[in-house]
């Protein structure tokens, strides 16, 4: 298992060990054993340019998921790319700190490289079933 972040934000400081702790446990569970994934800490403005290129919509999101194919020396599912900016707006929002936030985004982008989606309300309340149940272990 390896999952590698890029904090590319001067002002989040972010316990990064425990992060690849809750994606491995996730990657786990998923039964995924040699996977590797990594995770992009980015602000709005990287965001939005990503949005509209990938998706052609307009202004930053919370968390995207762009999946690999897999690679010869284990399976390379991905990137989850999260505006920390963002985090820190929904964050004080919802009265959760930013680390919460954070926490949610990866593990929202983790499970659309396993194959979640939530296109349909079944889908939808699979995938927060399963984003909750990864959190409560914290």
């Amino acid at each position: 298992m390896k999952i590698e972040i890029a904090n590319l934000n001067e002002n989040l400081s972010l316990d990064e060990e425990a992060l690849k702790k809750l994606l491995t446990k996730v990657l786990q569970r998923g039964g995924e054993k040699r996977a590797r994934v990594s995770v992009a800490l980015v602000d709005d403005k990287t965001m939005a340019g990503l949005n509209r290129r990938y998706l052609g919509r307009r202004g930053p999101t919370d968390v995207l998921a762009f999946p690999f194919d897999q690679g010869p020396a284990g399976k390379d599912l991905g990137e989850i790319v999260i505006s920390v900016e963002t985090a820190r707006k929904v964050a004080r929002r919802r009265k959760k700190s930013i680390k919460q936030e954070i926490y949610l985004y990866a593990v929202h982008g983790l499970l659309h490289l396993l194959g979640f989606d939530h296109k349909t309300p079944s889908e939808a309340k699979e995938m927060r079933k399963k984003e909750i149940e990864a959190l409560a272990n914290l």
